[in-house]
């Protein structure tokens, strides 16, 4: 009897210890976890969100190399990547994946539907097929969603404050991306009520980046609306030397670009977002289950204005606009 009861005893172990995240079975062991940190840019165009992370992983008492390790992979703008760097990290048995956007959740996710993955930048998940619902994700994947309700649009509505009477207005899209495909159909259910016309330019790759702009200052218009995407983030020091050479105002979604030479941003605080990614982590780490950690929405929206950009690209902007702005950068 006492053997019997001993025996069922280490089933329900065994049992229980299969069910736990790879993360907690590192630790049990004595191993550091390792994340795997799965980016769509370059590890220069994403260092403020990493040291974000990092920051917020540190304020909860983990520090890289103490507590945890990290592996990299680099997409380097080139999104058809996302798979095979995605699967280097499954076969290197991480114990969790951090991506940087949706797609290389989803590219981690049809790598493995047992190691947690958390996304700091989700977009349309439940389209993706990544989560159930924002309150119970139900799999593998949880995160913070990067866009609220309505943001292309009140970047549209942002060009019409920044150049009254604006009447063509220029899109910067890349076609690859599904997200980017939603926000110009947001932008262009918006513009039906307004007398604005959108020049839209499809993107696939960095290269048409240096014609682009040309041909859209050739079709006259009064600004351009760089959508949220992975390769224009990684190519925004080139896209507002483009902007500044051809004297075209453009309004980006994220500070980043602003803070590296563009005109204006209004959107969510990406690295915020990544700093908080760290409580999901950690709360892994610790052994909970990610289908059962809702989806969370971002906190703060933010608008940059650079008054040095506006000066090179010859604009000034209203005051009105000025004194709604989080940051003036001169």
């Amino acid at each position: 009897m006492v053997d019997l009861r001993r025996r069922e005893f280490i089933t329900l172990l065994g049992g229980a210890a299969a069910a736990w995240p790879h993360a907690a079975r590192a630790q049990q062991s004595g191993k550091l976890p390792t994340i795997g940190f799965l980016g769509a840019s370059s590890a220069t165009a994403a260092s403020r969100n990493v040291n974000a992370f990092l920051q917020g992983m540190h304020a909860l008492g983990y520090v890289k190399g103490r507590d945890f390790e990290i592996e990299y992979r680099w997409a380097e703008g080139q999104q058809e990547r996302l798979p095979t760097l995605a699967e280097e990290l499954v076969r290197l048995k991480v114990d969790l994946i951090l991506t940087g956007v949706v797609q290389a959740a989803v590219a981690s996710r049809d790598a493995t539907q047992t190691i947690p993955i958390v996304c700091p930048l989700l977009a349309d998940p439940i389209r993706w097929g990544l989560i159930k619902s924002d309150a119970r994700p139900g799999g593998n994947v949880t995160g913070l969603l990067m866009f609220v309700e309505g943001l292309p649009a009140k970047q549209l509505e942002l060009v019409l404050d920044l150049i009254p009477g604006a009447a063509r207005v220029g899109l910067l899209v890349n076609p690859n991306n599904v997200n980017n495909v939603s926000q110009r159909q947001e932008i262009e259910t918006a513009v039906a009520t307004m007398a604005v016309n959108i020049i839209s330019a499809d993107i696939p790759t960095p290269e048409g980046l240096d014609s682009i702009f040309p041909a859209l200052a050739r079709e006259g218009v009064d600004a351009v609306i760089v959508l949220r995407d992975a390769m224009f983030y990684a190519e925004r020091r080139r896209i507002a030397a483009l902007a500044v050479a051809l004297r075209l105002p453009v309004i980006y979604a994220f500070r980043e670009h602003v803070d590296d030479g563009g005109l204006i941003s209004y959107g969510i605080n990406l690295p915020e977002n990544f700093r908080r990614s760290a409580d999901y982590v950690v709360k892994i780490l610790k052994g909970a289950n990610p289908g059962d950690l809702p989806v969370e929405f971002p906190t703060r929206l933010e608008l940059i204005i650079n008054l040095k950009a506006a000066s090179m690209i010859g604009i000034t902007i209203p005051p009105t606009l000025i004194a709604r702005a989080d940051e003036v950068i001169e």
